[in-house]
């Protein structure tokens, strides 16, 4: 005699079991740890949520465009449109210069790759030192009003100043502001930068994980500074003098 199970596939039926041991067990998962089972799914509705309002902002953000352009006249469109290009194409030609001179340079120097977190210490297009680092975001920090938006700038730089760790740095007035917690109340303290660390004329230092002081936190980099690893930035130190050029391009 015909049965109707006959008809269904070895893989309907592996389906259908795996689907069930699912659901007993998730029922297990909640009725062995129902706290653990309920901060999941607490998670997970946070998770969706936050991709929805994303998903809702962008969709906002793209019909405001739409609304502005259509607004705009023709000649006007073009005007931005080409702006928008010029100002593209621009930064791509000053990062272009900025890498060339920096692989001319006969002299011993340091070249930052900003987009992909690298620094090359170089001799005339000869690279004899190639370690990753970490860059510091740019940010606004500081108390508005008085506030100030802190950048890595690109271009050709040059070494102003080397610390050890009996050397004192000036610590910049937001930085109190932008930890978020007091600090040593001595700013001017020695080995603030740890061992080694150089300054840069852009305002800006290349520095290693201090012991103590306020960067002593692995997941915060100064910004508009550049961080890399203790033993690369110890291994480059004796070949830095004060004066050597700095290459920062992305």
């Amino acid at each position: 005699m015909w049965n109707v199970s006959d008809s269904i596939s070895p893989f309907q039926r592996a389906f259908g079991t795996m689907t069930q041991s699912v659901g007993e067990r998730l029922r297990d998962l909640r009725a062995t740890f129902p706290r653990a089972f309920g901060i999941v799914v607490t998670i997970l509705t946070l998770l969706v949520a936050a991709n929805v309002a994303a998903a809702a902002r962008l969709w906002r953000f793209r019909s405001e465009i739409t609304q502005l352009r259509a607004s705009m006249s023709e000649a006007e469109r073009r005007r931005t449109d080409l702006a928008i290009t010029s100002r593209d194409n621009r930064a791509k030609v000053v990062a272009e210069l900025v890498r060339r001179q920096a692989r001319a340079d006969r002299d011993l120097h340091l070249a930052v790759e900003v987009d992909s977190g690298r620094l090359l210490l170089e001799r005339d297009g000869v690279a004899l030192r190639d370690v990753p680092v970490t860059i510091g975001a740019e940010r606004l920090v500081g108390i508005a009003p008085d506030t100030v938006r802190v950048v890595l700038r690109r271009g050709a730089q040059t070494v102003t100043a080397i610390f050890g760790a009996k050397d004192t740095w000036d610590v910049p007035a937001w930085l109190v502001a932008d930890r978020g917690f007091p600090l040593p109340p001595d700013l001017h303290s020695k080995g603030l930068l740890g061992r080694d660390a150089l300054g840069l004329n852009g305002g800006g230092v290349i520095y290693a994980l201090p012991k103590d002081g306020p960067l002593a936190d692995s997941t915060y980099v100064l910004p508009g500074s550049i961080m890399l690893r203790s033993d690369d930035l110890r291994a480059i130190a004796p070949n830095i003098v004060r004066g050597m050029t700095v290459y920062l391009y992305d």
